[in-house]
């Protein structure tokens, strides 16, 4: 699991305290969601609107309205929190913590009917993320990870996060979102390490990372990221033993090109090549 976050809010709490209060506050985030998230998945009552006059980047009303629901609870909860959501923006706060929300990351396979999108929930200092989970409501799947917490959860049962173990980068899957990945020279550096791993697969937003945290893949690699893209899944794959650094093998929170491994020792072998 993570180290511990090095201070609670004010000094009141001990940091046991704060931990158990951050992923209640968390699971009742992705609880509130996940209702309405749900309600309009494949439903022809979901409309949709473009962000932007050229290209295509959808948004819905479930976007809209689960990030409201997710803001109300930390109003509720924890109001001296600042909040980063994606389609809300930015709410000032005061506790030196902020909540960073992706109400529906995949919002384009959200639209599609396809299940492999999620909610993403992660509580940040200024160093990075202290929580987070990854939400996937149609399949009933919730990934969590923090200072008290490693946990996958499915109508199957819970289990441990726990990514994969070491191995040879030709017997690696790597997942990524979209073929054309970043700049015409990001690509080339991807392809570098699509060629040299075993299996490449494309499509499955957050779901990839959450997968990388059970143990199932090896790498994801993407560019053009958004903090709030990413802050959720690196709590999650720290969590499970994994790393998640930017290309150049620094901090990864803010977005930006980003890459997710198993282990250091892939990471190092993917790193060379994207290098």
């Amino acid at each position: 699991m993570t180290d511990e976050p090095t201070s609670a809010p004010e000094g009141s709490l001990s940091l046991e305290t704060f931990a158990r209060d951050i992923e209640a506050t968390a699971i009742a985030m992705a609880d509130a969601a996940r209702t309405i998230t749900l309600s309009l998945f494949r439903s022809p009552e979901l409309s949709t609107d473009n962000k932007l006059e050229t290209g295509f980047d959808p948004v819905t009303e479930a976007d809209r309205a689960a990030e409201r629901a997710m803001r109300e609870v930390l109003a509720q909860r924890r109001p001296l929190d600042a909040i980063r959501g994606e389609e809300y923006g930015s709410t000032p706060g005061t506790s030196g913590f902020t909540w960073v929300l992706d109400p529906i990351d995949g919002t384009r396979a959200y639209l599609s009917g396809l299940p492999c999108w999620g909610t993403l929930i992660a509580l940040c200092s200024e160093d990075g993320p202290v929580h987070g989970i990854i939400d996937q409501p149609f399949t009933g799947e919730r990934w969590q990870g923090g200072p008290l917490v490693a946990r996958h959860s499915s109508p199957h049962g819970d289990r441990d996060l726990c990514s994969r173990a070491p191995r040879p980068i030709g017997e690696a899957i790597l997942f990524s979102t979209f073929p054309e990945i970043g700049t015409a020279q990001d690509r080339a550096r991807f392809q570098r390490v699509s060629e040299a791993v075993r299996l490449t697969r494309y499509g499955t937003d957050c779901y990839a990372y959450g997968l990388l945290a059970l143990g199932q893949i090896d790498l994801v690699i993407e560019a053009g990221l958004n903090d709030y893209d990413i802050c959720g899944p690196i709590a999650v794959i720290e969590a499970a033993g994994g790393i998640v650094t930017n290309w150049e093998g620094g901090p990864a929170h803010k977005g930006g090109r980003v890459i997710a491994a198993a282990n250091d020792a892939i990471h190092a072998e993917a790193l060379e090549l994207l290098s």
